[in-house]
């Protein structure tokens, strides 16, 4: 099992969660980010990180997310390992907002 990122982070790609990983692997795109199944240890350290719950232990998806554990496993493997924090997408706040998250 591994952490999934859903599609709360997409247009948001907060990066919180990478500076608290203790391997390397979260991947990003322009849109958003993916946790590589291969490398997440499972320590769920990015979990409480995330602003707008985009990350969840593979084990606990809503039956309406299961589709993102194989979108991070093929994403993963075309994107680059992102590991460092960088700048949110300028249309963060404003989804961040829309999706309930101050």
């Amino acid at each position: 099992m591994a952490f999934v990122v859903t599609d709360n982070c997409l247009r948001c790609r907060f990066t919180n969660c990478v500076d608290v990983c203790p391997v390397d692997c979260f991947h990003g795109d322009q849109d958003m980010l993916y946790i590589d199944p291969e490398e997440c240890i499972d320590c769920g350290a990015c979990v409480p990180e995330c602003p707008v719950e985009a990350i969840y232990d593979e084990s606990q998806l809503p039956d309406d997310l299961v589709r993102w554990v194989e979108v991070n496993a093929a994403k993963a493997r075309t994107t680059p390992t992102v590991t460092e924090t960088q700048d949110p997408l300028p249309t963060a706040a404003a989804r961040k907002k829309a999706l309930g998250f101050g």
